[in-house]
């Protein structure tokens, strides 16, 4: 880290950066213009839903040749996440952002001129690694430019904006399958990723990565364009200070995570992206389609349910990052999960009955479906994202989120390769049961190892790991607590 002292931090030392009359705007804009990764992600995942049964009649694929389209993406997100940690370590958020995007644009367009199920697959691993790296490092570099008190809600416009790109994904797949086909559906993604490449060249950059690797005076420039005081910058800039002051090598990285005081984050933030991902919620995305075809519905019957399944994800992701800063992480996720549950065991006792089509209880399918996509995508799926962000100390922040982003992306990857096959050997309604048991796991998870972080600095929060105050407290207290 750039050597510099709280004393030279002074606030007149501050006071000679002028303070950007459109600061609060330029917040929101960096973190929307960011978070545009996040519904490219959304889109780029959600249109094999689509888009998977024009793949296969094209290429005349099996069960498992879909399985490997679906989840080729999965893979290179793996790879991704892990590999854009260094990046955003050695060259910067801002940086790593405008090179996500360029591998959005480049995978996008590989896909859509794929000659062959095998070329498809292996452009899917390519646009993965775009995927992979956006989950990295934009809720990070967001997490990093917002102030405690709006982190939550700058945060989860990442998640709001995935729920946009489902949504477009199934509008599309839906509306323009027969006109388009399926390349057009997938090469349209490459607009708006060429736009925020663009549009990052004029945001600011990470105020905790620039006074890491530029200096003091470098960071308090940057904090200049989001904060609206002086006095505000002084205190942060300080915090920063505080927090990264006189740490060793050995706390950095890979080898920072081994330290024993760094567990109980990296246990609740892994364990939260595991349950993320592995609820269901994805396989719903992908399959929802295969499932309700295979359950009696038409194509279109299908297709349009899945419509309905992007816009509830989008409505409780919107609704869930508005007050998420109010209720906190924990809270939420303890007062939906269980409702998660209750909607996967109604949906496996539907699919295990087979309602004749038109049904009360062919409707009912329906019903515990959408049921199920509203108490999971506004509980875990609004904070599984943000405790990766948050959690994780400065010196390690960039290997730890990688972990994180490698970790939901890994358990995404497990959930969607083996979910049709879990369907042939269980059964579809066992399939909802199994899944319903996992929902009832991340509710005990939450409760007993994950703590409240809502309105707690990233450097307070760093502070009751060094402390051991990190853990649940009565009544949802957040870790900042004394």
């Amino acid at each position: 880290m750039q050597n510099f002292s709280p004393q030279a931090a002074s606030l007149a030392a501050i006071s000679r950066h002028e303070i950007s009359g459109s600061a609060r705007l330029t917040l929101w804009l960096a973190a929307a213009v960011a978070a545009i990764c996040g519904g490219l992600y959304g889109y780029d995942t959600g249109i094999i839903s689509g888009a998977l049964l024009l793949i296969t009649q094209d290429f005349h694929l099996g069960s498992t040749a879909q399985e490997l389209v679906a989840s080729a993406i999965l893979a290179g997100a793996v790879i991704g996440a892990l590999g854009t940690g260094w990046l955003s370590e050695r060259f910067g958020r801002r940086a790593s952002v405008m090179v996500v995007t360029a591998l959005f644009v480049t995978g996008a367009a590989a896909c859509a001129m794929a000659p062959d199920v095998w070329t498809l697959i292996i452009a899917r691993v390519y646009l993965g690694l775009g995927v992979g790296g956006s989950t990295q490092v934009v809720p990070m570099y967001i997490s990093e430019l917002a102030p405690a008190a709006r982190r939550g809600r700058l945060v989860t416009l990442f998640n709001v904006a995935i729920g946009i790109g489902i949504f477009t994904a199934n509008v599309i797949g839906f509306a323009a399958r027969d006109a388009w086909g399926w390349r057009p559906m997938i090469a349209i993604a490459a607009l708006p990723a060429a736009c925020v490449f663009v549009a990052m060249f004029f945001l600011p950059k990470s105020p905790r990565w620039t006074a890491e690797n530029e200096g003091l005076d470098a960071a308090i420039a940057q904090l200049t364009r989001v904060r609206t005081s002086h006095r505000e910058i002084h205190r942060e800039i300080n915090k920063i200070h505080e927090a990264s002051d006189g740490v060793a090598d050995a706390h950095r990285g890979w080898r920072g995570l081994m330290q024993p005081w760094v567990r109980p984050a990296l246990v609740a933030a892994l364990g939260v992206a595991f349950f993320t991902q592995c609820g269901g919620l994805e396989m719903m995305i992908y399959y929802a389609p295969t499932f309700l075809s295979d359950a009696g519905f038409g194509h279109a019957s299908a297709l349009l349910a899945s419509l309905g399944v992007s816009i509830v994800y989008l409505a409780m992701t919107v609704g869930g990052s508005m007050i998420v800063d109010h209720v906190g992480r924990r809270r939420l996720m303890l007062i939906m999960g269980p409702g998660s549950v209750l909607s996967l065991l109604g949906l496996g006792l539907m699919f295990a009955i087979h309602p004749d089509k038109g049904s009360v209880g062919s409707w009912m399918i329906i019903v515990f479906l959408l049921l199920f996509m509203m108490f999971n995508s506004g509980g875990i799926q609004v904070v599984g994202w943000l405790l990766g962000a948050e959690m994780f100390p400065l010196p390690m922040r960039g290997t730890a989120t990688s972990l994180h982003a490698a970790t939901l992306w890994g358990s995404d990857l497990l959930v969607t390769s083996t979910a049709l096959s879990l369907v042939k050997l269980i059964s579809l309604g066992g399939t909802m049961w199994f899944y319903a048991g996992v929902n009832l796991a991340s509710v005990l998870f939450v409760f007993f190892l994950v703590p409240e972080t809502r309105g707690a600095s990233l450097e307070d929060i760093e502070a009751a790991l060094h402390a051991g105050r990190f853990r649940p407290r009565r009544g949802d207290t957040a870790i900042v607590a004394r």
